[in-house]
C-alpha cells in the first residue's frame, strides 16, 4: 500500500524540483521517487561487474575480512 510522507522545501527547491519533473513531463511524487530510488541504487549497492572484481581480489577479501573481525572485537579507532 502506498504511504504519504510530508517533506519540508524552501521555495527555491521546490520550484527545481517542480521544473525537472515538468521537463520529464511527471509527477512531482514520481519524479522525487524515481530519483531518490535511483541514487539509492548507484550510492549504496554494488553492480555485478564491481562484486566480481572485488571477489577475485585475495588481498583485498583478505583485509576485509581481517577488518570486519577487528569490529567485532571493537579493535581499532572509529574514523569518521
Amino acid at each position: 500500500m502506498a504511504k504519504v510522507i510530508t517533506i519540508r522545501l524552501s521555495d527555491e527547491e521546490y520550484q527545481n524540483i517542480l521544473a525537472f519533473a515538468n521537463y520529464e513531463h511527471r509527477p512531482i511524487s514520481n519524479f522525487m521517487t524515481t530519483v531518490v530510488l535511483k541514487e539509492i541504487e548507484e550510492s549504496y549497492f554494488v553492480d555485478a561487474v564491481e562484486m566480481a572484481q572485488i571477489n577475485s581480489d585475495k588481498k583485498l577479501l583478505t583485509k576485509l575480512k581481517t577488518g570486519r573481525e577487528d569490529a567485532k572485537k571493537r579493535r581499532g579507532d572509529f574514523v569518521g
